[in-house]
């Protein structure tokens, strides 16, 4: 492993929108490139400018705690930031990966974020997180907290094989129900799932079973981005030493484009197998609202739980005017109390979504939205 120590001029990433997988508007990459060494990481790619060898090597943002407990400090800023998750892990690189075992910058975050009050979400594929459990039971009990874990199988021989450095998935299930044990909220995202390899409908259903059985509150699907260059190229050697011949099917599923991802009948195919098992089986298949709605601004709520409709009228082949809506929400420039009573013209929605909007801001949650999660999952 090659370690390269950078001083960071900036830490906290700010989304132009609350971002409705993780409910967050902020987000951290405590180190930049990964040595788990997941096969199908995107990180990979060109476009993320990540140095040295993927997989081998690793940027270590030294100065993580001292920029964040700057960039967090009200004396120091002009605009307070809004309420919400704070995001630590994903992006280029996990925060519990090997090298967090020396610098311990995701502890360190942590606590800086525990002295000014934010919730936590946590996503990793590492059981390491779980010597941080301490002082992630104390900023749950001050705000919120949730612990999530990144899988693409549940199958420990495909992860040896696909994501050789991280902690087996029986193991990191395991983590889960430990901090679920705690009173910590958990979730799985299911992604990416392999094609031909991972995405079948038994794998799927095996994948949600164990997750399940973990005791998650929600399970986030997704689909496999494969983009020319870097990322295909490893990618291909990798499923060639796995099962050879397979890497001609890849060819007729993804076609080349900008963000790598698969055909449209196919990425509709498996999301809509997913959403079935997960229905049947009764686990919440976005965050669910009693998770965010009383810790974000009115105008993100409406926002998420816009979007969040959007996903399930999708799912079912429905067109919805939610998602647009969401969006001309999410751009304008004034707080959705401000023009409440103008909601249509400032919008321009129909009578159907300003209803929805109303209700969302009069009661903190929507009937609607709430028929897809389970009971014990809605927002009250």
């Amino acid at each position: 492993m090659g370690i390269i120590e950078t001083t960071a001029k900036s830490l906290l990433s700010k989304h132009k929108r609350i971002d409705g997988w993780f409910v967050c508007r902020y987000g951290m990459n405590l180190y930049r490139g990964c040595t788990h060494d997941c096969a199908y990481c995107d990180g990979r790619a060109e476009g993320y400018y990540v140095k040295g060898a993927f997989g081998q090597d690793v940027e270590v943002k030294i100065n993580a705690p001292d920029l964040l407990q700057r960039e967090l400090n009200p004396t120091r800023r002009r605009k307070p930031l809004k309420p919400g998750y704070v995001m630590i892990g994903g992006g280029v690189g996990d925060a519990y990966q090997p090298a967090n075992e020396t610098y311990q910058l995701a502890r360190r975050v942590l606590a800086v974020l525990e002295t000014y009050g934010f919730p936590v979400h946590i996503l990793t594929k590492s059981c390491q997180v779980q010597r941080d459990l301490d002082i992630i039971a104390r900023i749950n009990d001050k705000q919120r907290a949730i612990v999530s874990m990144s899988l693409s199988s549940v199958d420990d021989a495909v992860a040896r094989v696909f994501e050789p450095e991280c902690s087996l998935p029986r193991d990191r299930l395991d983590t889960l129900s430990k901090f679920k044990r705690a009173g910590i909220s958990t979730g799985v995202f299911l992604m990416p799932v392999i094609p031909f390899v991972s995405d079948t409908s038994e794998a799927i259903e095996a994948s949600v079973r164990a997750a399940l059985e973990a005791g998650v509150d929600f399970v986030i699907f997704g689909g496999m981005t494969l983009k020319t260059g870097r990322q295909r190229d490893h990618f291909t050697r990798v499923l060639d030493n796995f099962r050879p011949g397979l890497a001609s099917a890849y060819a007729r599923l993804y076609t080349e484009n900008r963000w790598g991802t698969p055909n449209q009948n196919y990425h509709t195919a498996i999301y809509r197998t997913f959403a079935r098992i997960a229905d049947e089986l009764g686990i919440a298949h976005r965050m669910p609202p009693r998770l965010y709605a009383d810790i974000v601004d009115d105008t993100d709520r409406v926002v998420v739980m816009l979007d969040h409709l959007a996903y399930f009228h999708q799912l079912a082949g429905q067109p919805s005017p939610y998602g647009r809506a969401a969006s001309a929400i999410a751009k304008h420039p004034h707080p959705i109390s401000l023009i409440r009573s103008d909601l249509r013209a400032t919008y321009g929605i129909g009578q159907e979504v300003e209803k929805i909007i109303q209700e969302i801001l009069s009661t903190g949650s929507c009937c609607r939205l709430n028929t897809f999660f389970p009971k014990d999952q809605r927002a009250q």
